[in-house]
Parts: structure tokens; sequence; C-alpha cells
């Protein structure tokens, strides 16, 4: 298992301001690790709500709760969420000798009352499967492969990180979806999710996946976002700027592991994804969540215009209009949408992601950015 000091860090540190923290992130990325690598050599108490035993021991939830001391780890909240109520009730007691960390499968959006119990005394990590940042230079087409999710990554060989994977999703599907109350037949479900591998990197297009399900457009709006408040697929929305054009309005959605992408697709070896018409949206995608986990930034947006203008990403932070292109080719080159992003957007710079090991500048406001140096180039403060 790699070291995950920064999502440590970070839990850390918000333990400081806040009585509740939640950790946030797919089944299976690893949360019940950090939480118990935290506990260890400070008092603690651990809950795991699949676990019979915790779930009897919190039967009275209160009684269960109210004298423990020192950090409270409660693990798949989300199968009970009128515990969030019973926690507002005791950090709110007064010099309250607990802090409580909360491990959740869902956004908050998915499990109702979350947000709402806890407003002003909760704060949120969020943790996605292994990214280039915590690999320390190892092998980048091994993460791209087989995805973020540890078991699949640090498997053996491919083939066992494939059916880690194919047997991942039957568990999901099966299994943690009817737990969240959603009753959505899994045949049904595991079309649409591969629905969506087919139209990663796309715009949204409610209408043509209701067509494609026999549905209403209500119902794929819905199935779409249990898919994205379960963390298994992002939907990157549109910026718009007040321009004398007609921009995008609809989300582009992804499956957000690549890992997943490809067992979606039937991908299992490397051969066979760089052979794959969707070899350029896989490449889109992978980069795109590297960047997403480099910079921590929320202000996340793409753009794109109906004359063909676009920009895969494009990120504010520190004060500055990041963009970013993704292109899976030995030489980047410039083009036209490039500098129109760049003048309509006034963008502080352009990095054009690709699979090379070396960073250069093509242009005064384009560069080549390889995909191992995403991460450095947000820890060191560059644009």
């Amino acid at each position: 298992m790699l070291d995950r000091i920064r999502y440590l860090d970070r839990i850390n540190d918000s333990l400081k301001h806040s009585p509740v923290v939640a950790l946030l992130g797919p089944r299976q990325c690893g949360k019940t690790t950090i939480a118990r690598v935290l506990a260890e050599g400070e008092r603690s108490e651990y809950f795991d709500l699949e676990n019979p035993v915790d779930i009897s021991r919190l039967s009275a939830p209160m009684l269960a709760l109210e004298n423990l001391e020192g950090l409270v780890i409660i693990d798949e909240i989300q199968r009970r969420p009128e515990l969030f109520e019973i926690l507002r009730v005791l950090v709110d007691r007064p010099d309250s000798p607990a802090r409580f960390l909360v491990l959740g499968s869902a956004s908050p959006h998915l499990v109702k009352g979350a947000s709402e119990s806890l407003a002003g005394r909760i704060g949120f990590v969020d943790l996605s499967g292994f990214h280039l940042g915590e690999l320390h230079g190892q092998d980048f087409r091994r993460l791209w492969l087989r995805g973020g999710f540890p078991r699949s990554f640090l498997a053996n060989d491919h083939a066992r990180s494939y059916q880690w994977r194919n047997d991942f999703t039957r568990t999901f599907l099966e299994r943690d979806i009817p737990a969240l109350g959603i009753t959505i037949g899994a045949e049904t479900l595991r079309r649409f999710w591969t629905m969506i591998a087919h139209y990663h990197g796309q715009i949204w297009n409610a209408a043509e996946f209701a067509r494609s399900l026999s549905c209403a457009e209500a119902t794929a709006r819905r199935y779409l976002d249990i898919l994205s408040g379960s963390y298994m697929v992002r939907q990157l929305q549109p910026w718009h700027e007040n321009l004398k054009k007609r921009q995008v309005k609809s989300p582009k959605v992804y499956v957000r592991d690549s890992g997943m992408l490809h067992a979606l697709l039937g991908l299992e070896k490397r051969e066979s994804v760089l052979q794959h018409p969707k070899l350029g949206a896989s490449w889109e995608g992978f980069a795109l969540e590297q960047i997403i986990a480099a910079s921590e930034s929320r202000d996340i947006y793409f753009w794109s215009t109906h004359s063909g203008a676009e920009i895969d990403l494009l990120i504010f932070k520190d004060g500055k209009r990041l963009g970013f292109e993704m292109k899976y080719t030995d030489a980047p080159r410039t083009s036209k949408s490039m500098r129109i992003a760049i003048e309509d957007l006034k963008l502080d710079i352009l990095n054009i992601v690709y699979p090379g090991r070396k960073s250069y500048p093509i242009d005064r406001d384009i560069s080549a950015l390889s995909i191992l140096d995403v991460a450095g180039r947000f820890t060191q403060g560059e644009s």
C-alpha cells in the first residue's frame, strides 16, 4: 500500500476546525485504510456499518456514542443516515470529548439529511483512488490501464486486476446501490453505465439516453445522478462567459476511473486500449482526473461553443485561469481552437497534457505538459 500522507494531513487539519469530518469517495478506494492509520497512536473507537456486530452496537446510537472520547470512526455512514442527527446533538454538547470521522461512499446529495443536519459542524475531504502524485515516478501507463482503485492497481497481473474490476462492478450494482434504498434493476443500471462508457468525454444528451433505454428523460437523468453521487461518473459542468457566441450548456460525462472505463468497454490489455476508438477519450478522462486531483480545486469546468471552439478543462486557482487540452500524441501542436480559447477566456496559460516525458514551452502562452509533471506543476505553484 502506498503512503497517502496528503490525505492524512488534510483530515487532521479538518478535524482541528470541525467536530465532524466526512471522508468521501467511491467504494474500495482506501478510506478504511486511511482511517485506521489515522487512529493509530490515539484513543479511538471504530464502527463498521457493514459488520453485524457493530450494527447491533449502534442499535441505540445515543447510548453507544455519548460516552465515547477521542476519535470515533463510523464507516459506511450512508447506510444509517439517521446517525447524522445524533451526531449533531453530540457535537453540540459543551466541551464535547469526541471528534467524529465518518466514511461514506455516497455524496451528501444522495444521502438525504447529511449536510442539513450538520451544517456548520462538518468538514469534507474527498478521496479518490491512487493518482500520479502518490506514485513517485511509477509507470503512469499501469495506472491508466488499471485505474486507481488500490486492489486493481496493486494486483499481481493485468488479468487479476481486470477480474477485480468486473467483480467490483457486479457487487456495486447488486449490493451497494440497493443498500442506498435505490430500487433499480442491476442490469438496467449496468446497461446505462456501459452507455456512459461509450459516451465518455462527450456532451450529455438526456434524450438520446432515454431513447436507448426506452425511458423518460427524467429517468435517464436520475440514473446519471445516482452514478455521479456514488463517485462512479463525473459530470463536468460547462463554463459560460458573456461572449457573443453560442456556448454549450450541458455537462460532459466521464467514467471517473480509467480502469473501470476499460473494464466496461471490455479492454483488458494495454494493446486493446491503444487500438480502441475511445483511445483519445480514455486519455482525456485519465489526464483530467490527474489534474483535478493535483489542483485540489473545485472550480473546474470545460468550455465549448457551437462553432467548434473548446477547451477540455478550465481551472480557476489562485486568481489564475488555467486551461488544459489532453492529447494522446508524441508531439503536441497548437490549433485555432486553442487560440480562440486563450483570447475569449483570457487564459493565463494553456497546457497540452500528453504522454511524453518532457515538458516544454510551445509558444508564449502554450506549453506541452508531460503527464508526469502534472502533480509537480501545482505543488510548485506554477501555472
